[in-house]
């Protein structure tokens, strides 16, 4: 695997650890009434656990991304 197939995979990896953050959001929070934006009127508990799993991966994944782009591209950290 070359490195434009190991970093398209890498970006994939982020976009379907994103939509299930935003899946456990979306299952976890209504929306207001208009479907669009998260109504946190009704004051929802999110499992703390949760929350931080989906978060970790999220960000994880976007530091190993952003890691090899610094390396690649010469960037500063």
């Amino acid at each position: 695997m070359d490195e434009k197939e190991m970093i398209e995979k890498e970006l994939e990896t982020l976009i379907d650890i994103r939509e299930a953050f935003l899946a456990y959001l979306d299952g976890a929070i209504p929306k207001d009434s208009q479907g669009i934006a998260f109504d946190f009127s009704a004051h929802p508990t999110l499992d703390a656990k949760s929350v931080h799993e989906h978060f970790y991966k999220l960000d994880y994944q976007a530091r190993k991304i952003r890691g090899f782009l610094v390396e690649k591209l010469g960037l500063n950290s």
